[in-house]
């Protein structure tokens, strides 16, 4: 792929984005005038489209969103403008609070505790009133508690909504959009805080580009594995047992096997060793992983038994460090590789949840190879193989690699502290990878807190990317846990 072809595809995601984030903006406005006193959310553009959150007085369903679609298909065809201005957040939280917009008040205060001096706002305006700027510049007569809409001089009306940016210039920009669903999504994406109404669409610069969508979107729905694990019997849901608890059924049961029997023969073959690990550990454990506090937000509350705290396993690494961890080892012993089809616990978002995808208990084919550091490269090259092995086995023929690096400004906070060892391991890696031959891009910034990671990406039929493997580099642990083997000269090393 070319320099060039890279830009224009960069190009078109920005402006697939601007047009996504305009209509989420005129889906407020719509809202606005066909609900006169709703509370607004936010509303950002996303990979597939936009959406915007609501708290309505009067619940609305599906049916409902012809009525507004049609309201943002009228303010379009105005060829309505956005004017950006910016407003101190004390003149901002003055604004929000005089519209009546409880949330956007709360953000203010919250941009504000973390140092913002200012925040921009965003204004939709009548064609005819773009040469004269946004609102703030000009003699308004303001509608009592109409959220953030205002009449100008003329009777026109306009909306203001804080918002970052970017936008279109004009909604012409925006040639088709399509309302898609209603959901439930609780503010902040926290069970504690009030469920707020979420309206899900999507936007495109052309009509044939939506069109398009919508019917690889149909194809999508016949295979939505929440939908044929109904079907086919494989797994269910029940609020009995909790929200992101799978319940497998014989029929699911029974592939499972199948798929654990073929990785372990495969693991096998390749000289892998398999243990088994508790579904609780104790804290301390956790403190010495480094998982807490980096990890605790993705975790279960402990649960407190003789004096001592417990955590649901929310990851395998800690269980296998210490089984490494039992015996004294020699180079001679090195790689050791030790697998588990372990089961983890993760608290992951009410709003996040997603079938078998985004779940709180999932079972993972997971596996921590032991080496000597001149024994990295070979190993992680045996990793890639591995993996080109199930790509061709399973038919998947478009993946990527996505090599996730540290950022300096993150050592010490969001990353361990070892600058030279996060460069000698990114470098490691970097080479291994161009050796494969595997494809793969490199993104900053993304790295897990003890190391360099690598995700597997593979394109569903959305044409959408999904994460379905990874492999991490850890040069953390070893000295965390006191992990050593002796080496050729008889001394201590720390493995990779």
């Amino acid at each position: 792929m070319t320099k060039t072809t890279r830009t224009k595809k960069a190009d078109k995601r920005t402006d697939l984005s601007r047009i996504r984030h305009s209509a989420s903006h005129i889906l407020a406005e719509a809202v606005l005038n066909l609900y006169p006193g709703v509370k607004l959310g936010f509303g950002p553009a996303t990979e597939d489209g936009f959406y915007y959150d609501f708290e309505f007085k009067k619940p609305i369903t599906d049916a409902d969103l012809p009525k507004v679609e049609s309201e943002m298909i009228r303010l379009i065809a105005e060829g309505r403008t956005f004017k950006r201005s910016t407003k101190t957040t004390a003149a901002a939280k003055l604004w929000a609070k005089k519209v009546g917009q409880p949330y956007k008040t709360e953000q203010i205060e919250e941009l504000k505790k973390t140092g913002y001096k200012t925040v921009s706002f965003y204004a939709s305006l009548p064609a005819s009133h773009a040469e004269l700027g946004s609102a703030s510049s000009q003699t308004l007569k303001r509608v009592q508690g109409d959220g953030g809409r205002e009449v100008l001089g003329d009777g026109k009306k306009e909306f203001i909504d804080l918002c970052e940016g970017p936008h279109v210039a004009s909604t012409k920009e925006i040639g088709a959009l399509k309302l898609l669903s209603v959901a439930g999504a609780y503010w902040r994406g926290s069970e504690k805080n009030i469920q707020l109404t979420r309206i899900y669409g999507t936007a495109f610069a052309a009509t044939k580009e939506l069109e398009d969508y919508l019917k690889m979107l149909e194809e999508a729905k016949k295979r939505d594995h929440r939908k044929l694990g109904a079907e086919l019997g494989l797994f269910t849901f029940d609020n009995k047992v909790g929200s992101g608890l799978p319940l497998w059924l014989p029929n699911g049961t029974i592939i499972i096997e199948e798929l654990e029997r073929l990785a372990k023969q495969t693991e096998l073959a390749a000289g892998y060793k398999q243990v088994r690990t508790p579904h609780i550990a104790k804290q301390e454990m956790y403190l010495t992983s480094g998982h807490l506090p980096y990890y605790e937000e993705s975790m279960f509350p402990p649960m407190e038994l003789e004096g001592d705290k417990y955590y649901l396993k929310a990851m395998n690494c800690p269980h296998h460090h210490t089984i490494f961890a039992g015996n004294p080892k020699s180079y001679r012993d090195l790689p050791l590789r030790l697998a588990e089809y372990g089961t983890c616990y993760r608290y992951e978002k009410s709003g996040e949840l997603f079938g078998l995808m985004r779940a709180r208990m999932l079972s993972m084919n997971d596996a921590h190879i032991y080496c000597a550091p001149e024994q990295f490269a070979a190993e992680f090259q045996a990793v890639n193989e591995m993996y080109l092995k199930y790509f061709k086995l399973f038919g998947i023929k478009q993946y990527v690699m996505r090599f996730s690096t540290h950022a300096k400004e993150g050592l010490g906070k969001k990353y361990v502290n070892e600058p030279k060892l996060w460069k000698a391991t990114e470098n490691m890696v970097r080479a291994v990878l161009k050796k494969s031959k595997i494809p793969f891009v490199e993104i900053a910034d993304e790295a897990a807190f003890y190391g360099p990671k690598i995700d597997v990406q593979t394109k569903n039929v959305l044409g959408k990317e999904d994460t379905i493997a990874t492999v991490q580099v850890d040069f953390y642990s070893a000295k965390k846990f006191d992990l050593n083997f002796i080496n050729e000269k008889g001394e201590k090393e720390h493995p990779v």
